[in-house]
């Protein structure tokens, strides 16, 4: 025989609290204790409770359904963070991501966000594989929305992105404290907010420190290994060659590797190395690990849901916002000292 459902009044009855503390229990509004909310959902779990979604759908005119729009986040090395984040931060407002990947196809992309709002979405968290400008589509408009890697020069809307200049001096930071005076850089040759991000903070950290900008202690590449390893090469030739490199990616930071290698160089003793990504199967695989900033991505994803959320309820902080998030270092064994 199929059990009776439980309800919101058998939670409040057996909690002793009346069914709209119960409501705001659940759905973290009304000022309550920490200790009535956790005692309300304690219940609520014993009795193996189930919100109403389509009831309190109804009631608040929410799906709480929330649109995630990539093109291509859901199939690089990174996606999981982001998902992640977001994931965590949209079942904790008791919501429900529904992810439309677009594999950079315009067609597609107005295809799934169609879909999307068919499916009576709250609002929508539009991503980026990378850090980069984006004009949000037509499909979109008068729908809130919050960026993710992503940009617009429109000041309504909510957008989060890595503080790629702070990432750079960070990464300098390190290397300066260790002792290095005579620095390359390993960047990018893409036109992406990255690639002068990071080249602006390897210039301002130069310049804190009284230290000259070279020219020739800065090479680009495409972001790969084999051209990074090239680029390394090259620098690693000079007679006055640098003791640290600074690597836009850990990509190019593997090649950089190869390259100290064959050069006869060992890592940390003859040449320090430090990068930005911390793509974790290879910075970890690395002999010694690779010292690398770490992008914010579960950060990110994890914000990008609760501004939205934030903004739907009408916070009196929803007003939008456009966030530069910092980024942290992992340190492993890739720097030491200057050698001698």
């Amino acid at each position: 025989m199929m059990s009776k459902r439980v309800g919101i009044r058998e939670v409040a009855a057996a909690a002793g609290v009346s069914v709209t503390t119960v409501s705001h229990s659940l759905s973290g509004g009304g000022q309550l204790s920490d200790a009535t909310r956790k005692r309300v959902r304690s219940v609520a779990e014993g009795l193996n409770y189930t919100p109403n979604r389509l009831a309190s759908g109804l009631r608040s005119k929410r799906s709480q359904i929330i649109g995630f729009v990539s093109d291509e986040i859901s199939t690089t090395p990174y996606a999981g963070r982001v998902l992640l984040g977001a994931q965590e931060a949209a079942a904790e407002n008791d919501q429900v991501l529904m992810i439309v990947n677009t594999n950079s196809n315009d067609r597609l992309e107005n295809r799934g966000i169609d879909a999307l709002l068919q499916h009576s979405v709250d609002g929508i968290i539009y991503a980026r594989m990378y850090h980069q400008a984006v004009q949000l589509p037509e499909a979109l408009a008068g729908v809130p929305t919050v960026l993710l890697d992503a940009y617009t020069d429109r000041p309504d809307l909510s957008s989060v992105v890595p503080d790629e200049e702070g990432a750079a001096r960070t990464a300098m930071a390190h290397l300066l404290a260790a002792g290095h005076r005579r620095i390359g850089y390993l960047g990018n040759v893409d036109d992406i907010p990255a690639t002068h991000g990071r080249l602006a903070g390897y210039r301002a950290a130069l310049a804190e420190h009284g230290i000259a900008f070279e020219e020739s202690l800065v090479t680009v590449s495409e972001p790969m290994t084999a051209p990074g390893r090239a680029a390394a090469s090259r620098m690693l030739a000079q007679t006055d060659r640098p003791t640290a490199l600074f690597c836009f990616n850990d990509r190019i930071a593997m090649g950089a590797y190869q390259a100290a290698q064959l050069a006869g160089l060992a890592i940390p003793q003859d040449l320090s190395i430090v990068s930005i990504d911390n793509f974790e199967v290879l910075a970890d695989a690395l002999l010694p690990g690779l010292t690398s900033i770490a992008l914010p991505h579960y950060e990110m994803g994890r914000w990008a849901v609760e501004r939205l959320a934030a903004e739907l309820a009408g916070d009196s902080d929803a007003a939008p916002q456009q966030i530069r998030m910092p980024c942290p270092l992992v340190l492993r064994q890739s720097v030491g000292p200057p050698p001698r």
